[in-house]
This record gives C-alpha cells, structure tokens and sequence, in this order.
C-alpha cells in the first residue's frame, strides 16, 4: 500500500536518482500527524531520518565552506553555515523542489496549510537528505546539496544576510527612528516534544513583524527579519 502514496516518478526526476527503496522515501514524507489519523500505517514519521539528515548536512555544509573561505575564521564559518542550514533557507529549497506536494499529513495539517509551513518543509528537506545518504551514499549528497542548496552561499556572504537578525534590527532601528526593538508572544500550539511559537517584533506599539519557529528565539529571529525587511521599506 505505501508505496503507492507518493508520485515516485515525480520525485525520482527532481532528486535525479532511480528509487528502489520505496519505502525509506515514503517514510522521509511522513509527518508525524499522518500517523493519528491512519493507525493502521505501518511506517514510522520521518522524525528519525531528519535527525540523520541534519547530521550529513552539517559535515556538508561545513566541509564546504571551509574549503571555500579558506582566510575566514571560524566565528564567521559558523554565521554563514547557520544562515544556509536555517529553517528559513531549507524550506525556500523544498518549496522550490515541490516537496510539499509528496507531503503525507494528517487532514488538520492540511487544511491549516502545512504543506506550505516552513518549518515542516525544512524538515522534510533534512529527512530527503537522510535518505539520500542511506540509499545514494555521501558523495551523492554532497553533489546535491551543492546543486539545491549550496548556490545560494556567495550571495549570503555578499549580502552580510548571514548576520544575526536581531541584531541587525535594533542596530537599524534606533539609527532610523531612534526607537530599541521589542519582542511580545503572540501564540503557541502544538505538543511539547514539537511546539510552535509565534512571535511578534515590535518598535513601540507598532508591530513591524512576525516569525515563527520551534524555539522563542527563533520566532524572534525570524520576527526580526521580516520586521527589518519592512522597516527598510519606509
């Protein structure tokens, strides 16, 4: 029955691989949610190959950079991974790759768009490279996250967006309009081993931007990135 949830054809032509092991791909598309509803699913979530590709992408991503910066200290390899490898940048990738459309969610995640939602995109991109490695070996993985994810790392260096957005905003801010950042919780939901914050950046009584993220400090990383974008702007 499992394997005939995903369009494999669809999918073999976007990693550029022949796959054979159904099963291990159809699990990196699982979200934990599909599971409640479908008791009689025999795959687990692809909880376990993230953690797998979260692994290979940080040698990855490490072993990348350092033999393309090789004059940049440490301190900076590690903002210019950290802004390659964030929830922001691996959904913008997965969204590109269509891999929200392979999704296997429960009908609640679908209905409030999760197929969109950046943070499960992110780790399904994560769960995709876990399977790669398992299946296509590291050299593979290395040629595709240089193809879909690495092209985009002299434009974050040029740009400086590797810089802590926080940061960034408050410095912006009170040069602007002479006014420090603040940060206020909006909404949380979800479990605890997987909650949602949604933060809001504010200057004053004005909200200037929203993030979300697994973390308060990454909502408000997120806030504060949106909030510059709009602050720019005026």
């Amino acid at each position: 029955m499992n394997k005939q949830l995903l369009d494999f054809d669809g999918l073999e032509q976007t990693l550029n691989i022949g796959i054979t092991a159904k099963n291990t791909f159809t699990v990196a598309f699982t979200h934990r949610s599909y599971l409640n509803e479908h008791p009689g699913y025999k795959n687990p979530s692809n909880e376990r190959l993230e953690f797998l590709g979260d692994a290979v992408l940080q040698l990855l991503s490490s072993k990348f950079l350092f033999e393309k910066y090789p004059e940049s200290p440490e301190g900076d390899l590690t903002n210019y991974r950290a802004a390659i490898v964030c929830t922001d940048s691996l959904a913008e990738e997965a969204k590109r790759l269509g891999f929200g459309k392979h999704l296997l969610l429960s009908n609640g995640e679908e209905a409030t768009g999760g197929r969109n939602r950046e943070y499960i995109l992110a780790n399904t991109f994560e769960a995709v490279l876990g399977a790669l490695y398992l299946e296509e070996g590291l050299e593979f993985c290395t040629d595709f996250v240089k193809r879909e994810l690495f092209h985009k790392v002299e434009e974050i260096v040029q740009n400086e967006t590797y810089k802590d957005a926080k940061s960034k905003f408050q410095e912006t801010a009170q040069e602007k309009i002479g006014i420090t950042p603040h940060y206020e919780l909006l909404k949380s939901w979800g479990p605890d081993h997987e909650k949602i914050f949604k933060v809001g950046a504010f200057l004053g009584k004005k909200e200037y931007g929203v993030g979300e993220g697994k973390s308060k400090q990454k909502a408000e990383q997120k806030a504060a990135k949106n909030a510059m974008d709009k602050l720019l702007e005026l």
